[in-house]
Order: structure tokens, then C-alpha cells, then sequence
């Protein structure tokens, strides 16, 4: 565990694992439809490999895979696809859930920077919903990505989504430092379940610590959960260097008005070699 020391409160933040163990069963309250989202997005991601690699079917891991929202729609749509995640609760529920809606989706527990695939077996490696920047530090992110390039076959490419944190040039996430997230608001048999979050921020300006609020109706009342949580909140010039300094090449970025995707898509092919640091 780690913690950081607010002004007026203290915020203990779970490990990674820990934080995606408890949201396991309430995940799918974030999205107002969740099977509706599964679906848009992989037609956006699908998309996105269509540009770079032809129509497939490809053989796809997602190494961050949660409950299964793009890796169960990428296997619906026609790919071979396998999901990883550090959790093995949400690997669990992805599985369930994949064999619920009639798709063969292969998971496995597994940390993306200790990944447990053979090399080039794959032509995607998918990491999406801002699931790098829970490393903290260079020497991670720098081991996830190199393990990603591993799996890879030659010329196969990585997709990575991410908050957009900032680009160059521009007043983004991490130069305005914001609270806290805009409120979702999720329908449900039981009624409306509200999700929030709370953002403390390091005094090193780039890492917040994430306080994750469920509102679930209870009666007349409320039952609060909440999750925490960490972040790297990495610009898209850091992870454009990361990436290539982790032996990618070929480096673009798709935007969500163009793509359909809900945050910015990196998308980079595995290069000759990664760089020597």
C-alpha cells in the first residue's frame, strides 16, 4: 500500500489488483448500457486494426482486459481474442459474461508487466480504458510495454487508450489539475446507481490518488462504495517516447471524433528492437 497526505484528509489508496477485485461485480454500473458500449467500442477499435492490419480475424490479446467490455466485443465481432488482467476477479466475471453472450473468450490472471503468452503469438495487444498509467513509474511502464512487444508477432500492432492528459501545447488534464470527474448517472432494475470520483493530486503535479464513489439505491437511502485507486497521468508526448523507447514504431494517435472511441487511441506497430536506456 501507499499513501498520500491531503491538506485536510488522509487518502490510503489498494493496490491495483485490490481496487479492480472489489469493482468486479459492479463494474458494468459505470456505463448507462454496458452491452451497448461492448459494442460501440468494438467497432471503434476494430476500426482502428482495420486501417492498420486488414479485416482479420486477428488473434488479439487484451492484456487489460476487466469484466471483458473490448475484449468480449472484439471476440463478437469476429477476432480470436484472449483477456488478461491483474485482477482475477474481473477475469472471472469476463469469462462468465463472454459465455453468457454465446462468445469463446480464453482469461487468464496475469500482471501486464509480467505477461504469460508466448512470444509473437498475436497480431493486437490491446491496453485500453487508461489501464498503463496504474504504473507510477518509468521503469514499469517501460517492462508492460517491452512485454507487449514480445508478444507481438512482427509488424503487429499495439492499441492503447488513455485519459487525455495533455498534448503539447495545450492547458490539458494534468496542467489544470481538476477534483474531480463529471458524475454518471447508470439505470438499473433497483433504480439510478450514481458513480463519481475525487482526485487528490501528488505535489509532483503528474500522480493523483482516486477516490471511486458508487451511489446504489438502499431503501429510501443510499449504499456509498468506494474504491481507491492511483494514477500516472501521462501526456500523450511521454507515452509517444515510451512507447518508442520500448521498440515500437510507426506511432499515430486517433482521436474520438474520428475513431469512435471514448479516449485517445495510440496506435503503434512493434518495431526491430526496443532502445537501450
Amino acid at each position: 500500500m501507499f499513501g498520500w497526505k491531503a491538506a485536510d484528509r488522509k487518502v490510503i489508496v489498494s493496490s491495483a489488483r485490490d481496487f479492480y477485485d472489489g469493482l468486479a461485480a459492479d463494474y458494468h454500473l459505470i456505463f448507462p448500457d454496458w452491452d451497448a458500449s461492448m459494442a460501440r467500442q468494438a467497432t471503434a477499435l476494430d476500426g482502428v486494426v482495420r486501417v492498420r492490419l486488414g479485416t482479420g480475424p486477428h488473434r488479439v490479446l487484451d492484456c487489460s482486459c476487466g469484466i471483458g467490455t473490448q475484449a468480449i466485443g472484439l471476440a463478437g465481432v469476429g477476432h480470436r481474442v484472449v483477456g488478461s488482467d491483474l485482477s482475477p476477479a474481473a477475469v472471472t466475471r469476463a469469462g462468465a459474461e463472454a459465455a453468457a453472450r454465446g462468445v469463446g473468450l480464453p482469461v487468464a490472471a496475469a500482471d501486464m508487466r509480467a505477461l504469460p503468452f508466448r512470444a509473437s503469438v498475436f497480431d493486437v495487444v490491446v491496453c485500453a480504458d487508461n489501464s498503463l498509467p496504474h504504473l507510477l513509474t518509468a521503469d514499469d511502464v517501460r517492462t508492460a510495454l517491452i512485454g507487449m512487444r514480445r508478444v507481438l508477432r512482427d509488424d503487429g500492432l499495439l492499441l492503447l487508450s488513455v485519459r487525455d492528459y495533455g498534448r503539447a501545447g495545450d492547458n490539458g488534464i494534468r496542467a489544470a489539475r481538476p477534483v474531480c470527474a463529471p458524475p454518471q448517472v447508470s439505470p438499473t432494475a433497483q433504480g439510478r446507481v450514481v458513480t463519481f470520483q475525487l482526485w487528490h493530486w501528488h505535489e509532483d503535479g503528474e500522480r493523483y490518488d482516486l477516490e471511486h464513489f458508487q451511489l446504489v439505491p438502499d431503501g429510501a437511502g443510499w449504499e456509498v462504495r468506494v474504491r481507491r485507486t492511483a494514477y500516472w497521468a501521462l501526456t500523450r508526448g511521454q507515452l509517444t517516447d515510451a512507447v518508442a523507447d520500448a521498440g515500437f514504431a510507426d506511432v499515430s494517435w486517433h482521436e474520438p471524433e474520428s475513431s469512435g472511441f471514448h479516449q485517445p487511441v495510440l496506435a503503434a506497430r512493434r518495431g526491430p528492437v526496443p532502445r537501450k536506456i
